[in-house]
């Protein structure tokens, strides 16, 4: 990642290190000696490394996809590029941007402890867990969503709409539909703020 990088190193690649101790531990061989492994067999897609490394090595589903992708270049936190998978997110919805680098503003400074981790299609803002998310819904509106639970203890009222993500065991339960500067208020400010408090 870039050092002036607004984002943070997504949660997901702190367990990365676990997973290659985890690797090497029951298998024998890192992941680095798998990928060379795997490459000298010349095999074209991901899904046959993958037969491959389960049928001839008996790798679990997980390792046997972690080495097939990592063989077509790196897919770890090296890799990790919040700032490309922003600007991807909208490279078809350019208008949306000044609306998303408000919004961004705003919920990073909840509290000095938010982090920003992109994502291909959303930006999550994290605490202990991911507490709200940014995602350009369509190329007029982005969607601020929020964890707040239950919508039957929480329910949506006003500019708060249901996502149905609580039925679904999803994180995100609420959210808001912001279209114009002037949505940005209050109203989503005190809901971040909720949200945040909720993961504490």
């Amino acid at each position: 990642m870039k050092k002036s990088s607004r984002y943070s190193l997504h949660p997901g690649f702190a367990r990365e290190q676990a997973y290659r101790d985890n690797l090497a531990s029951r298998t024998g061989k890192s992941l680095e000696q798998w990928v060379a492994l795997a490459r000298k067999q010349k095999l074209g897609t991901v899904r046959e490394r993958i037969e491959w490394l389960k049928s001839k090595h008996a790798l679990t589903t997980d390792y046997a996809r972690w080495v097939a992708e990592e063989c077509d270049g790196g897919t770890g936190a090296a890799a990790y590029d919040p700032d490309a998978l922003v600007n991807s997110m909208f490279t078809k919805k350019a208008a949306l941007v000044p609306l998303y680098e408000r919004l961004l503003d705003l919920g990073l400074s909840v509290a000095s402890d938010v982090k920003a981790c992109p994502c291909a299609t959303i930006v999550p803002l994290f605490r202990k867990h991911v507490f709200a998310q940014l995602k350009p819904t369509t190329l007029t509106r982005i969607d601020v969503g929020f964890a707040l639970g239950d919508p039957k203890k929480i329910p949506a009222k006003g500019r708060l709409i249901e996502t149905g993500g609580f039925a679904k065991k999803d994180r995100i339960t609420h959210r808001i539909e912001v279209t114009r500067p002037g949505d940005i208020d209050a109203t989503v400010e005190r809901w971040l703020k909720v949200a945040y408090e909720r993961d504490a």
